[in-house]
């Protein structure tokens, strides 16, 4: 038994910068506060010293590293680790369990190595470390270690799940803090930037209220499955007092407007700093903070845009449209009363990377969540992780949410007509294989084109196969088989192709302020005249495919004679539609047609969107690190009428943080200039993105690669 006291621990030291650069957390601004906060990945080794009252002696000295996560740590559940520091030789080779290796002695400092398990749960870990001597029956002395120190996952390790061997790719989606999020209905989409600023000081901490918010066990949080669904689930507000609140009605009074962000850091740093629901989001804005959380935390993540998406709200696998004896469609669903089926015009969600133990081998990778709220699953407004493979395969057995996703991306749109003498009170007239999931968009890897499409990437192939082919077909009918309401709705006869071709004209650009048309061509096959009532429209529309208003309607019947073409034309002024308009300027174009004679119906719909001028943004001279620069955003008004309530917002990681800019009102095709002065933070290619909102006009965008210079 030693004579000596115990220890007593006078300073813990973490080494919180050279660890960050072995771990590749220094990009954290946690990391270069005054008092820097450590932030390490699980399953890789970091240093630690300790500094005591007096000399260390290895024979009768014990000293502990005791390691806990959450409100009940437990050594079995993984929430606990316990430490005993030897001078033996010791290698860190066991990855799923603890282990510290003396490194050096020096007087009364000692220095060691620490180790993670692979598993660690991930968030806020309290270090404590004990110290007593051989044969001490009393007590030990503990000493608290004052900092949170945050563990998160280790993409870089192949041992951790959410390992992704592309080194490169991980500077993509997990390193990459300012990206693109490709909205606007198929034909007209574009590219809207958004910074995810992950690496903003207020980001970990609001993780760990999220986290915390979500309900997910401590013991669950070293799971990459459980922990991607807890997070599907809290950045809405649905459920568990969740970071963001959704609105799609176009009124946002007391709130934000969706589309007035800039990005992710000023809704978590507003939900941190009021505990509150953050107001309001829209698909994008659930899908630009869902990337900065999972990059935030270590998993590989990316924002994926479905252009034509549908939400099938009674599991069918279809979407349907119903229409009365008068070509009128109805305005609900009269075979499922708890819902109706809808077609956005876009829907944005996140892949997330991940290997699936839980499922059989190949279906790992990409895996597909939603935090917008739109169905529930498992009682909560969740959506995945679901297998992207699985989605591919129609694998629509494994977890999780594989049937709604698979709608969303390939479901046929299919179109009812009332008909008394049918079992459903309704007979299908028509049948679209290819309308839903025109293209899967993401984010191209290494590529930042501000204003323009060259960082765009197409991945539909990886959701489905070609539309058309035989394997797509057979994807869609393998996920029939294991759904009782689509197999009732697919086992229903295809109406007869009849013997008038019809064709609905897609629009090319419509820029706003300009005339457009709606055009159908018809040719009439046979060697009889046909009789054929027709209805062309043209309405505004929200983006989730709720009609706003109609703009201009025509309809009417002519005879078509035998082989002869016919070409109607509806023609929509400017006067007609500028004033229907409602947020995001998504039109419907629609038509529906009848053939008297055979009772051929037809019918066919387009989105596209008017589109707005840019933002350019420019910075005078050459910037330089630490030294006030001027820049400039300007645009034109589109409108002869003056904008009012005007306001600019900017943004970028490393030159400012999110500015609101209030703005003079802008008059009819006027051409405005705002100047503000910004002090870079980092040298090197930094972006900026910034918007312009006004009560006549809303969603101008715009974006800037800069080049900071250092002064060394």
């Amino acid at each position: 038994m030693s004579n000596e006291e115990p220890l007593i621990v006078d300073m813990a030291y973490m080494y919180e910068k050279e660890n960050a650069k072995a771990h590749r957390t220094i990009n954290y601004e946690m990391i270069h506060s005054e008092n820097p906060t450590p932030i390490l990945r699980r399953g890789q080794a970091f240093n630690l010293a300790l500094r005591f009252n007096r000399e260390y002696v290895d024979e009768t000295d014990i000293v502990r590293l005791l390691f806990s996560f959450g409100p009940n740590p437990n050594v079995m559940k993984g929430t606990r680790g316990v430490n005993t520091i030897t001078n033996r030789d010791t290698y860190l080779t066991d990855l799923e369990a603890w282990g510290v290796r003396m490194v050096a002695v020096s007087g009364m400092d000692l220095s060691v190595e620490v180790r993670s398990p692979i598993d660690s749960p991930i968030g806020v870990w309290q270090l404590n470390v004990e110290t007593t001597t051989l044969g001490r029956k009393e007590p030990p002395n503990t000493y608290h270690y004052e900092k949170d120190i945050y563990l998160l996952f280790n993409p870089w390790l192949k041992e951790d799940l959410v390992f992704m061997e592309d080194e490169q790719l991980l500077d993509e989606y997990v390193m990459n803090d300012v990206g693109k999020i490709w909205v606007g209905p198929w034909g007209s989409s574009r590219g809207r930037e958004w910074v995810f600023g992950q690496f903003d000081a207020c980001v970990l901490p609001a993780c760990q209220l999220l986290l915390e918010r979500s309900g997910i066990k401590a013991v669950s949080r070293g799971d990459p499955i459980k922990m991607c669904r807890a997070i599907s689930r809290i950045v809405n507000s649905n459920d568990d007092q969740g970071v963001i609140t959704g609105r799609w009605d176009g009124d946002y009074e007391d709130g934000t407007a969706p589309a007035a962000w800039t990005g992710s850091v000023p809704i978590l740093e507003q939900f941190l700093e009021t505990k509150d629901e953050v107001k309001y989001g829209q698909c994008w804005v659930f899908a630009g903070v869902v990337t900065t959380v999972c990059r935030a935390l270590g998993i590989p993540s990316r924002v994926v845009s479905n252009l034509v998406s549908a939400h099938d709200a009674n599991a069918s696998l279809s979407v349907d449209r119903y229409y009365n004896a008068d070509n009128e469609e109805l305005e609900y669903d009269p075979n499922n009363l708890e819902g109706e089926d809808s077609i956005w015009n876009y829907h944005v969600w996140n892949d997330v990377w991940m290997a699936r133990p839980d499922l059989p081998k190949g279906y790992g990778g990409w895996q597909a969540i939603d935090a917008t709220p739109q169905e529930p699953s498992d009682s909560f407004y969740q959506c995945g992780p679901a297998s992207v493979e699985a989605i591919r395969q129609g694998a629509v057995g494994y977890n999780f949410d594989v049937t709604f996703m698979l709608a969303s991306v390939n479901a046929d749109l299919m179109r009812w007509k009332e008909d008394p003498e049918s079992e459903l009170g309704y007979s299908k007239i028509d049948c679209n294989k290819y309308h839903i999931g025109r293209m899967i968009l993401t984010k191209a890897p290494w590529i930042f084109d501000p204003n323009g499409d060259k960082d765009r990437e197409d991945i539909t192939s990886l959701y489905k196969a070609k539309e058309g082919t035989e394997a797509e077909r057979l994807t869609l009918y393998r996920a029939i088989r294991s759904t009782d309401r689509a197999k009732k709705f697919y086992s229903l006869p295809e109406p007869n192709k009849e013997d008038v071709q019809f064709d609905l004209v897609d629009l090319e650009r419509v820029n706003i302020g300009e005339p457009f048309a709606v055009t159908v061509n018809i040719k009439n096959k046979s060697n009889k005249p046909r009789t054929i009532q027709a209805i062309l429209s043209a309405g505004s529309v929200y983006y989730t495919g709720v009609k706003a208003n109609l703009v201009k309607r025509a309809s009417g019947d002519f005879v078509l004679q035998p082989n002869a073409s016919e070409q109607l034309r509806l023609t929509v002024t400017v006067d007609d539609y500028l004033d229907k308009l409602v947020e995001y300027c998504i039109m419907k174009l629609y038509t529906i047609a009848t053939v008297k004679e055979t009772k051929q119906t037809w019918a066919d719909e387009d989105d596209f969107q008017v589109l707005k001028p840019n933002i350019t943004v420019k910075i005078e001279g050459e910037p330089m690190l630490g030294r006030p620069s001027t820049i400039t955003l300007s645009f034109k008004n589109p409108l002869k009428r003056t904008l009012t309530n005007c306001k600019f917002n900017y943004a970028g990681p490393g030159l400012a943080r999110n500015k609101i800019l209030p703005f003079r009102d802008v008059g009819p095709l006027e051409e405005v200039y705002v100047e503000h002065q910004l002090v870079p933070q980092k040298p090197g290619e930094q972006k900026i993105v910034a918007t312009f909102a006004s009560k006549e006009l809303i969603d101008i965008t715009g974006a800037a690669t800069i080049e900071v210079l250092d002064e060394d």
